[in-house]
């Protein structure tokens, strides 16, 4: 469905703005004009990125899209940027100040979906959009075309940066860009992520390091000499029943998670080799080093017991996001201006019935703004928790999808491929445009939201754990 808002406002504007000097919010309208003009193109490349899903560093097509579209649109776009062939730098403009804006477009396995209110993949076993990353990276882009056009006349001055930031499901993507320097220089950042519901946000993610433990013993006969092997997988049932026990003894805010990845191969020998890949998370990396140390106990203790080797290897990991309130308080009057958006019966029909089939409140979307006091605090991390403690970072989250709806689920796939989806995307690229025009704008607003994150950070070096090693390559 194609949305074509009139804007007689904004045609007037254009007719007069060499004329005379124009005010802050004649610019936020005519960069809300810009994204409702260009909606018709947006709106194409969340869908052919929804119609491509592809998981994190294979995301060749839809990286190309994005990166594309920007240089269509006269940026100046550097591809393959930290050492990533699905990440990129788009530019415009010269000189302070330096906002950027993230967008991600990397999709999720196993969660291919129609356009349907029933599970109905459409292709079995296929990634598919659960998180809405086809919205997110296209309504980023549509923020920085609408800057862009408002530098090229001269109406705003500085430099305009969206970055293309692949892989956030998996690797981590913003850790590479961020650790390679890439946001060193802005001002500010902003990022947005689609959700059931609208807010600017004030409530942080989880922190969380994620690692591997790989056990090496001696295989023999299970039957014949079983007394000759070492088992890798006893050490690996030692290592999990250790993390089982240490639940009790950890803070409420903690979580752990694993999985399996080789646990043996046939019962009749006894296994020289075990994996296990596992998450820990918190409200504060503090408390995630903590989690590790004592992890790594267990896991050389369960060695021991095993008589087996062990090697530990962090693989990622990020930081919680570090909220700034000035920035937030900024957003929320930016969505206050912008307003709600309306949904046709079919649309919100089209919610209830997902809802029912999910087995959550038949309610349909949920079209309030959010106040920014008494957010709830929920599970999740995200790679724009490291991005935030390099540069001041503004978050914002807009209803995509219908209000309760599981996330990472194919009932996500399906709204971010509908207009229920798109309606979101425009919004949030609306709100996100009109706030860089007050950051452009306004040195006091930039100085304030800089005052608080030099705050925050104070003798806090960032220092990622990926270390300094190079990207993974994925494996087909």
């Amino acid at each position: 469905m194609i949305y074509r808002l009139a804007s007689p406002t904004v045609f007037y504007l254009a007719l007069v703005a060499p004329a005379i000097a124009q005010t802050t919010s004649e610019k936020k309208t005519e960069a809300i004009a810009s994204v409702e003009n260009n909606q018709t193109e947006l709106i194409d490349l969340a869908d052919q990125i929804w119609h491509h899903p592809e998981t994190a560093l294979r995301e060749h097509k839809s990286s190309k899209v994005l990166a594309d579209a920007a240089q269509r649109h006269g940026f100046v776009v550097e591809r393959g940027v930290a050492g990533m062939p699905t990440a990129f730098v788009a530019s415009y403009g010269s000189g302070s100040p330096i906002i950027g804006i993230l967008g991600e477009y990397d999709a999720l396995p196993g969660l291919s979906q129609n356009t349907t209110t029933e599970r109905d993949p459409l292709e079995p076993d296929a990634p598919g959009h659960g998180c809405g990353h086809n919205l997110f990276g296209s309504a980023s882009l549509g923020a920085a075309i609408a800057i862009k056009d408002l530098i090229e006349r001269g109406l705003l001055s500085g430099t305009i940066r969206f970055y293309g930031t692949p892989a956030e499901e998996a690797i981590g993507g913003k850790i590479y860009m961020a650790r390679d320097g890439l946001f060193d220089d802005l001002d500010v950042c902003l990022a947005w992520h689609p959700s059931d519901k609208t807010q600017a946000d004030t409530q942080s993610t989880q922190a969380l390091v994620d690692f591997t433990v790989e056990y090496r013993g001696r295989t023999a006969h299970a039957a014949y000499d079983p007394w000759n092997g070492r088992s890798a997988v006893d050490a690996l049932e030692l290592t999990t029943h250790g993390l089982n026990l240490m639940r009790e003894h950890i803070k409420p805010s903690s979580r752990i998670h694993y999985t399996i990845v080789d646990g043996g191969q046939v019962p009749n020998i006894v296994p020289e080799k075990a994996k296990l890949w596992c998450w820990l998370r918190d409200w504060e990396r503090t408390e995630v080093d903590s989690l590790l140390q004592r992890v790594r106990k267990i896991v050389a203790g369960a060695a021991i017991m095993a008589e087996v080797e062990a090697k530990l290897t962090v693989e990622s990991g990020d930081y919680e996001l570090l909220v700034n309130m000035a920035g937030a308080k900024l957003l929320h009057q930016n969505l206050q201006l912008v307003g709600p958006v309306e949904y046709t019966e079919s649309e919100q029909a089209f919610a209830r019935a997902i809802q029912k089939t999910v087995g959550i409140p038949e309610v349909g979307m949920d079209t309030s703004i959010h106040p920014l006091e008494g957010q709830d605090q929920q599970g999740g991390s995200t790679d724009v928790g490291d991005v935030s403690w390099v540069t001041p970072t503004l978050h914002l989250s807009v209803a995509t999808a219908p209000k309760g709806c599981p996330w990472h689920h194919w009932a996500v796939v399906a709204s971010s491929g509908s207009s229920i989806g798109h309606k979101g995307m425009l919004r949030a690229a609306k709100v996100l445009a009109a706030t860089m025009v007050d950051l452009f704008e306004n040195p006091s607003l930039r100085d304030e939201i800089r005052r608080e994150f030099e705050e925050k950070t104070k003798g806090e070096i960032f220092s990622p754990y990926i270390g300094d090693r190079p990207p993974p390559v994925p494996v087909d």
